[in-house]
């Protein structure tokens, strides 16, 4: 009897496991006021590539920055996305595509970051043609490049 019961238990855990929800992996993305190049004003990384499902955490381990996405340069449907000044912010993307993203107070400075979402081929021309600062311009193009994109 006793052995009867452990196989079931064991059957039923083994079950919910399977049956169990698969979570997203959570991608932690640094603002700073110095990157480990040496660069002013950058999110850390700078570049990433995600699944549907992941969290992206931005985390202000330096003061003075927020996160903002870009007008126009998230996938289609996807709401404004607007942190607050030396908070963190965690956004679970559901979508595929590019998401572009800045730092308010030092856009003109350079501080952007894009991740893109999902395994299919991402058209990233209008995020290469958006109007921009000359320096954040020339950081996404560098970021992208670095994505192998």
């Amino acid at each position: 009897m006793r052995n009867a019961r452990q196989t079931t238990f064991a059957f039923a855990a083994l079950a919910a496991l399977f049956a169990a929800p698969a979570f997203g992996a959570e991608i932690e993305i640094k603002m700073l006021n110095k990157g480990a190049d040496g660069q002013a004003m950058v999110f850390e990384p700078a570049a990433v590539k995600a699944q549907l499902g992941d969290t992206i955490k931005f985390v202000p381990a330096d003061k003075g920055h927020d996160v903002v996405s870009i007008v126009g340069l998230t996938p289609e449907g996807v709401p404004a996305i607007k942190g607050k000044m030396n908070q963190e912010l965690s956004v679970t993307v559901d979508q595929a595509g590019a998401y572009v993203f800045k730092c308010t107070p030092h856009f003109g400075m350079g501080m952007v970051a894009v991740v893109v979402v999902g395994d299919q081929p991402v058209d990233l021309a209008p995020v290469k043609d958006a109007k921009m600062p000359k320096l954040a311009k020339e950081r996404l193009a560098a970021e992208i490049t670095a994505l192998g994109l």
